[in-house]
């Protein structure tokens, strides 16, 4: 870790006085970023892209059966369930309820979540530091709700365009990228390029590093002891090559869409500064990959109509997603 007397560098000396950015790009109002670059032509591009008419879900499961639990950020909780009606409460009498007039009985249940919880969008308030977050809003409209920036006008929007699968695990060679394994923009152009497959402006843009698949394959105190994920490192040349291209979107199957800790500075999670404060990208985490890459893989065919729509959560700093891909 190269750091100046071994102190970790605040953010705005790792990203510079004038840092990479798109405030006022689309208004001093806007809250949506570069999900404005997504309009009916990026949709259309999409639709071009759909051959066989094969449809994905990226979500990983909720609750799921067995294992141990939903692969989460350390310190935030899998969903917690419950029935509040069910045969056995109708049975018993525990509902609360009279009978349906005809008979009529139901199952229902409620749940607790993180919304940050499971494969989920952020909103671009969800981070900031220096006390503005995106658009140069500042960090007190986040106090009780997200009152700018929060994921609702992405929702209200919703994710529509051509989506590009980079598999960055595949690319060398191996089943998931190890803890804390890094690459770069030029990585993610040295794959594409190894795929066959062409990056263009205003792509959604999809990186495997088969590291949640990994979750399901691995004991979970493995998979979180020294909790340090692979992904994208920040640097000033990434940050403009982002910028360049006009990526509304980034997805990946990591819980934070980057290498927790910058190497290099130990900086935790540069590019969510990068990424959702300055330039206004919009992040898309957990997705589940696998069973798209082996499909892209057998066909050699890597582009396809991404659609997303998360839900629309008033104020909320993120919400849960199952993005749908058709091939």
């Amino acid at each position: 870790m190269d750091t100046q007397n071994g102190q970790v560098p605040p953010l705005r000396e790792l990203l510079g006085a004038e840092p990479v950015n798109n405030w006022g790009r689309w208004g001093e109002d806007d809250e949506l970023g570069s999900v404005n670059y997504l309009g009916r032509s990026e949709a259309l591009a999409g639709v071009a892209e759909v051959r066989s008419g094969e449809s994905f879900t990226l979500q990983v499961q909720m609750g799921r059966q067995g294992g141990e639990g939903d692969p989460v950020w350390p310190g935030r909780f899998s969903i917690r369930r419950k029935n509040v009606r069910d045969a056995q409460k109708w049975a018993d009498g525990q509902t609360g309820l009279d009978p349906y007039p005809g008979g009529l009985q139901d199952a229902d249940d409620v749940a607790e979540i993180a919304l940050q919880g499971s494969t989920q969008y952020d909103a671009l308030g969800h981070t900031w530091y220096d006390g503005k977050i995106w658009n140069g809003y500042d960090a007190s409209t986040t106090a009780g709700e997200l009152a700018k920036a929060s994921i609702l006008p992405i929702a209200e929007h919703g994710i529509v365009g051509r989506g590009v699968l980079v598999d960055m695990a595949r690319h060398r060679g191996k089943r998931f990228l190890d803890k804390g394994e890094t690459f770069t923009h030029e990585d993610l152009q040295a794959a594409a390029e190894q795929q066959g497959v062409e990056l263009r402006p205003r792509d959604v843009l999809v990186v495997r590093t088969g590291f949640i698949g990994s979750y399901y394959s691995r004991d979970a105190g493995e998979f979180y002891e020294d909790f340090v994920e692979p992904g994208l490192t920040y640097s000033r040349e990434l940050a403009e090559w982002f910028q360049a291209m006009e990526i509304p979107n980034l997805v990946t199957d990591t819980i934070a869409n980057e290498v927790t800790y910058d190497p290099r500075t130990g900086v935790l999670l540069p590019l969510h500064a990068v990424f959702l404060r300055n330039l206004g990208i919009t992040m898309t985490e957990i997705a589940q990959l696998d069973e798209l890459a082996d499909a892209c893989a057998e066909e050699g065919r890597w582009s396809f109509l991404y659609t997303a729509a998360p839900l629309k959560v008033v104020g909320g700093t993120g919400a849960p997603v199952n993005p749908i891909v058709v091939r």
